[in-house]
């Protein structure tokens, strides 16, 4: 909807410069919030408007005692006084009644409007509004003295009662009176942003009044009202809605309805630069235009709608009148580039071919060179020593599982130790040079598997192993830097969602399988003591009360500093929570003294099999010839290390982590295959990225907002970018292996256990594991997801079931002895991929996976969206237009 006077303003000034000044509807304004636009106009230095706290006063008492009274405040979502229990409800959306705002809207048109007030202080405020002819000299004194009489706010403050502000007239000027002491100590001013601005609402019945009075301000400067707002803010916006007694609470609703405008932003953008009243009046119908009617008997009025876990931006709600502005197809073009910007179909710039040998890693040095200084400056944060306790403990679980599974698996040729060693020399050595150090080197299930079948062919065939296993890594480290050369790294475009969750549900489940392996071989060799064996028995004592037993006893503290305490007590519990579970787990193992395996840590500083060097002989007692046979098992190995490395780094470097240092597929490659190569030299465990404990490490962390309004969540502002994290993790790994007699008390259990939660938490946060539910839900249970809308029920089974078809042929090939084509059959699934385009449509594959580059040229042309109404209509189906970007694999920390 256009505002008053927009067409003929449009037609004077289609070619000119647009004056600052002019009305809201004109196009070459300010670009509205609701326009994407918008961030266009940020660019050039265009001011974002500031958030606004409305509060809601109502005139209680009459005709006995009157006074002001907050009953409701606004940032995001509405929050009722609750006066039986005399405190704040919780954040919720707020509803309205459509007779309150078409009352609200007479109001206004016939009362007073003043935009761009001058007025300083609260006094030349109330003097202004009450600057009405229809008012009596005594009626607009007792006005005037009712509108500065102090109202009462319910102000909880921290650790004690509420406390209620004093109704009593304000001695000192309103200009000239300090915040009151509830004022400063409302914990609400930690949660409003910075820049905040005020806007009061006054309400309610005055018997003195014969018609209804309404006014609305717009100071030109925000300033401090006194004690009128319940937290020292100062205001921009004035209402007030008074009236004679009525029937109902017809003025109280109507001030909710002047504060629900208020606290929408599309409408605050319009009243904040409308120059006159039919500016005001026109933002009015915009929003009664996108109002959403509930019919009645079909909804209950007093529920309360819980806010939105992710507030939907307003740009998804596009105005009527923004539709008609020229340009709208650069509108839908935005819209689409946003929609695509971090799928495959826009490459990164480390993903484009540049025609050069090495060009990728040249132009990956390059990039990452300028950042390396700050890779370290920016570790300068507590949040990263919480990071490096929880990963150095998930490291040294996974040092200690997989060097204990490698041991079995090469009968004693490599072992616990060597796991130690490994992991702190390539890890370390990767968290300094490589491309994107947030990564994690580790021993993977898949190159377990390798290895086992590589030791398995060796015995069978009366190798000698490690030799062997040398001239294996010196081919895989040469075929990798061919693939460095030849730039082969931009091929992970074709790795899209189905690879990637195929692939990750496959280490997930190996992460759960062997955690659950383990920890029911340990019910058999540690079996359960029971009532009547001989070697049952417990002793419980607890120290009865008395001066040496059990006593906790509270200080008293001041209220605010108590809340200080608590929070920073509830902080550290959050961040430190894995870090306390384990202790918890040792005390209590210690506490009961129950006979539970512990940590072994190796104290000598030698080699696992005995007789053997630090270096690997080239040839032993294997034949020449065998150093030329090794490039097969090589090139399947080479296969399966840059799958498992490459899909963890697209994973990683997506582009909903916000990560503003780039990537660095080519460096990443180069580097894991030097590393192969020193690792193959000394005898110890090949390394590649580890997906799970790589995305645990970014999920530790992450950025969030700490102020944020009250029911909306904290927005997520990316990840801790840096190098010190994962190299002190290292570092403290390598001297793990000198730290035996603190380590040695470790139960070995809980270590399973965190192996056993990173598994189950990366596992059931993958989108194949919800359409696997989907598949035992009926229909009536099914949750509303998006893609049930727009892709029938049975295709959407049948893209899962092809998804657990590929995952069980994997597992299956995995623990067959035909597992030596088990990095073909990974490679594979890229061409299933591709091959079911054969079977759904483009549509449905842009729902439920991504499409593949191939299709780039034909989408753009064909102009192809994942639903009919993606021109620009208002259709519900736009919501995957702006639907938030958030990682497919999220492992909380907490």
């Amino acid at each position: 909807m256009k505002l008053s006077g927009q067409e003929e303003l449009e037609a004077s000034h289609a070619c000119d410069d647009v004056p600052v000044g002019q009305p809201d509807g004109d196009p070459g304004s300010d670009p509205s919030p609701s326009d994407p636009l918008n961030t266009g106009s940020r660019d050039l230095g265009v001011p974002k408007d500031l958030p606004l706290f409305i509060q809601l006063n109502e005139l209680l008492g009459w005709p006995q005692t009157l006074e002001w009274r907050e009953t409701g405040r606004w940032v995001l979502f509405e929050e009722k006084l609750e006066g039986g229990a005399s405190r704040w409800s919780a954040p919720h959306v707020p509803t309205l009644a459509l007779p309150s705002l078409w009352k609200l809207r007479s109001l206004l048109a016939e009362g007073l409007v003043l935009l761009d007030c001058p007025a300083q202080n609260l006094l030349e405020l109330v003097e202004q509004v009450t600057r009405v002819e229809s008012l009596s000299p005594e009626l607009r004194g007792q006005l005037q003295a009712l509108l500065l009489q102090k109202p009462q706010h319910h102000v909880q403050t921290p650790g004690s009662g509420p406390c209620w502000g004093s109704s009593r007239p304000s001695k000192a000027p309103p200009d000239k009176e300090a915040p009151l002491k509830e004022q400063r100590q409302n914990p609400l001013r930690r949660k409003l942003p910075p820049g905040t601005e005020a806007a009061a609402v006054l309400a309610g019945e005055l018997g003195s009044l014969a018609q209804p009075l309404g006014a609305f301000v717009r100071l030109r400067d925000p300033v401090l009202l006194g004690s009128l707002m319940e937290v020292p803010l100062p205001s921009r916006f004035f209402c007030l809605l008074l009236g004679p007694p009525t029937l109902g609470k017809v003025y109280g609703e109507m001030g909710r309805a002047a504060a629900v405008l208020l606290s929408n932003q599309q409408f605050q953008w319009s009243v904040r630069r409308a120059s006159n009243l039919h500016d005001l009046l026109a933002a009015l119908d915009a929003f009664l235009e996108e109002v959403t009617v509930l019919p009645p008997g079909r909804w209950d009025p007093t529920a309360r709608i819980l806010p939105p876990k992710c507030l939907p931006p307003q740009h998804k709600r596009p105005s009527s009148h923004l539709r008609k502005v020229k340009g709208c197809s650069v509108l839908r073009g935005t819209g689409t580039k946003d929609r695509h910007q971090h799928g495959p179909l826009a490459p990164s710039p480390e993903l484009q071919r540049t025609g050069r040998l090495f060009g990728g890693l040249v132009q990956d040095v390059r990039r990452k060179a300028s950042w390396y200084p700050s890779d370290f400056s920016d570790a300068l944060n507590p949040q990263c020593i919480s990071a490096v306790l929880y990963i150095y403990l998930a490291t040294l679980t996974n040092a200690i599982t997989f060097g204990g599974l490698l041991g079995d698996a090469t009968e004693g040729a490599q072992g616990v130790l060597e796991s130690f060693l490994g992991t702190a020399v390539a890890g370390a050595a990767f968290c300094l040079l490589a491309g994107q150090p947030l990564t994690i080197l580790s021993s993977t299930g898949p190159v377990l598997v390798f290895e086992r079948l590589l030791f398995s062919f060796s015995r069978d065939y009366g190798l000698d192993y490690l030799p062997f296993r040398l001239w294996v890594g010196i081919w895989v480290a040469t075929f990798c830097l061919v693939l460095v050369a030849t730039e082969a790294s931009v091929l992970v475009r074709y790795f899209t969602r189905f690879t990637e969750e195929g692939f990750c549900a496959l280490i997930s489940l190996i992460f759960i399988y062997d955690a659950v392996g383990k920890m029911l071989n340990l019910a058999q060799t540690y079996p359960i003591q029971r009532p009547g064996s001989a070697a049952y028995g417990c002793l419980c004592q607890y120290p009865g009360p008395g001066p040496g037993g059990n006593e906790s006893q509270w200080t008293k503290s001041r209220p605010e500093d108590r809340d200080d305490i608590l929070s920073l007590v509830r902080k550290v519990l959050s961040d430190f929570s894995s870090i306390l579970a384990i202790l918890l787990g040792c005390g209590l193992d210690a506490f009961l003294g129950l006979a539970t395996p512990k940590l072994t840590v190796p104290e000598e500083f030698k080699p696992t099999l005995p007789g053997r060097d630090w270096l690997v002989s080239p040839f032993g007692a294997n034949p020449w010839w065998l150093s030329v046979a090794a490039a097969l098992p090589a090139l399947l190995l080479s296969i399966l290390i840059f799958m498992d490395q490459q899909i963890t780094a697209v994973i990683l470097n997506r582009g909903e982590y916000r990560l503003q240092k780039g990537a660095g597929f080519h460096l990443d490659l180069f580097c894991v295959a030097v590393l192969v190569l020193l690792t193959s030299v000394l005898g110890l465990p090949w390394y590649v990225s580890a997906t799970v404990i790589s995305l645990a490490h970014m999920d530790s962390l992450r950025r969030e907002s700490r102020a944020c309004a009250p029911g909306e969540p904290p927005s997520f502002l990316g990840i801790r970018e840096q190098r010190l994290t994962g190299l002190v993790v290292f570092i403290l790994t390598g001297v793990s292996v000198f730290l035996a007699p603190v380590l040695k008390f470790i139960p070995m259990p809980v270590l399973y256990g965190i192996f056993l939660y990173m598994g189950v938490a990366a596992l059931s946060s993958i989108q194949f594991v919800k359409r696997v539910q989907l598949m035992l839900m009926p229909p009536k249970h099914q949750p509303d997801l998006l893609l049930l809308r727009h892709v029938p029920l049975s295709r959407v089974h049948l893209f899962t079931a092809i998804q657990l078809s590929c995952l069980g042929l994997l597992w299956i090939i995995k623990s067959t002895p035909a597992a030596i084509i088990f990095p073909l059959m990974l490679l594979g699934l890229v061409g299933v991929r591709k091959a079911l385009e054969w079977i759904f449509s483009p549509q449905e594959l842009l729902w439920l996976d991504e499409l593949m580059p191939d299709g780039e040229g034909n989408k753009l042309e064909k102009g192809l969206e994942p639903g009919p109404s993606f021109s620009g209509s208002d259709s519900e189906d736009s919501e995957l237009m702006y639907q938030p970007k958030v990682p497919e694999i999220n492992i909380s920390v907490n």
